[in-house]
């Protein structure tokens, strides 16, 4: 199938885009270009591949689920200079004011 000047001007004003008319006929070029290359995949045998991807549908094993909280490496305090009631405190953004603490 080959892409004309009007194809192109058609899909362009579908897509709502503006194309110089000295693009019109590079554009068609490539758009050909992707419809032959379509056409060629579409001639490729691919009866066996929907069969082969089928094939791992069952997963990969996974591990029982633990319950309960999994241990640091290292201490809380390591990852964050304050902490208060369990909770990280972090530096307020500059950008932020906060008009409780002035």
């Amino acid at each position: 199938m080959s892409v004309t000047r009007e194809d192109v001007r058609h899909f362009a004003t579908l897509a709502r885009l503006g194309i110089a008319d000295d693009r019109l006929d590079a554009l068609a070029r490539e758009l050909s270009g992707i419809l032959a290359h379509m056409q060629v995949l579409q001639q490729v045998e691919s009866a066996g591949a929907a069969r082969a991807a089928a094939s791992g549908a069952e997963g990969m094993t996974l591990r029982p689920d633990v319950e309960g909280a999994v241990a640091l490496a290292r201490a809380r305090e390591d990852f964050a200079p304050k902490i208060r009631e369990g909770f990280f405190l972090v530096p307020r953004l500059a950008t932020h004011d906060d008009d409780a603490e002035a």
